[in-house]
């Protein structure tokens, strides 16, 4: 059989008809569709997750495409222009899918086109600008934006030509509140805790330094909505392209991928309309702190549990770690034993079918999650991901044994780390080094020692019922070796 001619030809509105029936492609004619969403930071995560959702809502309601803004590289406009800004989702599952992806019907690039992001920004079409941006770019300080941050200083100085995230936001509002436009409502989508609060506490706190009334205007008038959003996303490389473009048959710049699996959760809180949302299966909350801490307890907490056992066990991924079936049986009974119980009930959600979905997630083979980067930054984590837990268990009465045994195990991960040489990645790592090099194995001087960190363990660290039962765990994981933890995992599948 002779060889198919592969087309060459890029991937545009021109070249669908020609991509392969095992395709999906938008459901809609593109062209009929109008921008009302601008959003800030078009990465990856963003078209994997919040594009695919709008994707499915424009053959019903036109009116929500998306313009897509970069802060700072044209790297992806650069290569969705000329795409007529279509892309590949790549969903990776036992078979991979793939989707064509057409709600992004602009692609700008905020330094090189100023002008046409503020007329974006103060169109009347436009009713929602979000954002994923990551934490950093917010220019947050602890109670507000960061006022001596360079970008602010800058934004403070030349309010009209913005180059932070929440320089552009104000002057979009400037600019509407002049020309009498209805605001648009402001929704960010980064996994930043309150993250709509803490937002507009920035928005507004940046505004009053510049205008008063507009900061008042912004105060009563403009929604700032909190989001929970989740989706494994791994970065997009060559051999991603390599595999789209050859299914497609043309050629795709910047493809993405993620697995099946999506969330997300946002406070039913707009102003000026909104996109109807819940159609394509977003959770619309009035209230959305406890999806926050279902998703904190019963994916992170056992996602950290994973990579410091794990570790230990000289595994290298989440897939890997969860064909380990000690370690694999111990997380299960973390999550639906010793962390579900202490959620709070929400309506429509059901704590064991979460704990369902997540462990197939974690199963997921095309998955590629490694172990050695959930590790990072622990003394962040732990206090969010398991120690809240820990604490309210002891108040409610309930057992914290297991729960002590991958905090134990970040101490054991930490000081082997020490020990070979290998580079913490951690805000308090040079703290952490320091703890590593002394650690003898004392359960008794070991345990105090990490105890001293106040950040990462605070009031629990004057508890002696928390102090009792992280020292037998730490003592019952020894060296750390492979055999000692799966010698407590065993131990912890006896138990009742």
């Amino acid at each position: 059989m002779a060889t198919p001619v592969r087309d060459t030809r890029r991937l545009s509105d021109a070249t669908l008809a020609l991509l392969p029936a095992g395709v999906a492609v938008p459901a809609y004619e593109r062209a009929r569709t109008s921008i009302g969403i601008v959003h800030f930071g078009p990465g990856a995560f963003h078209r994997a997750h919040q594009a695919v959702y709008m994707d499915d809502l424009l053959a019903d309601d036109p009116d929500w495409a998306i313009c897509a803004v970069s802060l700072h590289s044209a790297g992806v406009r650069d290569a969705l222009r000329p795409q007529d800004g279509l892309y590949t989702l790549a969903l990776l599952g036992e078979r991979e899918r793939l989707r064509v992806v057409g709600s992004i019907r602009e692609v700008l690039c905020a330094p090189q086109e100023r002008e046409a992001v503020l007329a974006r920004l103060a169109d009347p079409q436009v009713r929602l600008v979000t954002l994923t941006i990551t934490e950093k770019g917010y220019c947050l300080s602890t109670d507000g934006v960061d006022l001596a941050h360079p970008d602010i200083v800058h934004d403070l100085a030349s309010p009209h030509a913005p180059v932070s995230a929440v320089g552009w936001l104000v002057e979009g509002l400037r600019l509407r509140r002049a020309r009498g436009t209805a605001p648009y409502t402001v929704l960010s989508c980064d996994n930043l805790a309150n993250n709509g609060g803490r937002l507009r506490r920035a928005v507004l706190q940046y505004a009053r330094q510049l205008d008063a009334g507009l900061a008042d205007w912004i105060e009563g008038e403009v929604a700032f909505p909190r989001s929970m959003v989740d989706s494994i996303t791994p970065a997009s490389d060559d051999a991603l392209r390599e595999r789209v473009s050859a299914r497609l048959g043309v050629e795709d710049a910047w493809p993405v991928q993620r697995e099946p699996y999506a969330q997300w959760v946002v406070e039913d809180d707009f102003r000026n309309g909104r996109p109807p949302l819940e159609r394509a299966g977003v959770v619309l909350a009035g209230d959305i702190a406890g999806y926050d801490r279902a998703k904190l307890r019963l994916l992170n907490a056992p996602h950290s549990a994973l990579a410091y056992l794990g570790s230990l066990m000289e595994l290298e991924t989440v897939a890997e770690a969860m064909r380990e079936p000690r370690l694999a049986g111990f997380v299960e009974r973390l999550m639906r034993q010793d962390i579900a119980p202490g959620l709070p009930a929400l309506v429509g959600f059901d704590p064991q079918a979460y704990v369902d979905a997540i462990l197939a997630r974690f199963r997921n083979p095309a998955i590629r999650h490694l172990l050695a980067q959930i590790a990072w930054d622990g003394s962040q984590k732990l206090p969010v991901r398991l120690l809240g837990t820990i604490a309210e268990a002891l108040d409610a009465g309930r057992p914290i044994g297991r729960l002590c045994v991958p905090v134990a195990g970040w101490m054991c991960f930490v000081r082997r780390q020490v020990a070979r040489g290998v580079a913490i990645v951690d805000p308090l790592a040079d703290a952490l080094v320091r703890l590593g090099r002394a650690c003898t194995g004392d359960p008794v001087r070991d345990v105090e020692a990490f105890l001293r960190l106040d950040p990462v363990f605070g009031a629990l660290s004057g508890d002696p019922r928390f102090v009792h039962v992280l020292r037998a765990a730490y003592a019952r994981l020894g060296d750390g070796l492979p055999g000692a933890v799966a010698a407590v995992l065993a131990d912890e599948a006896a138990a009742p």
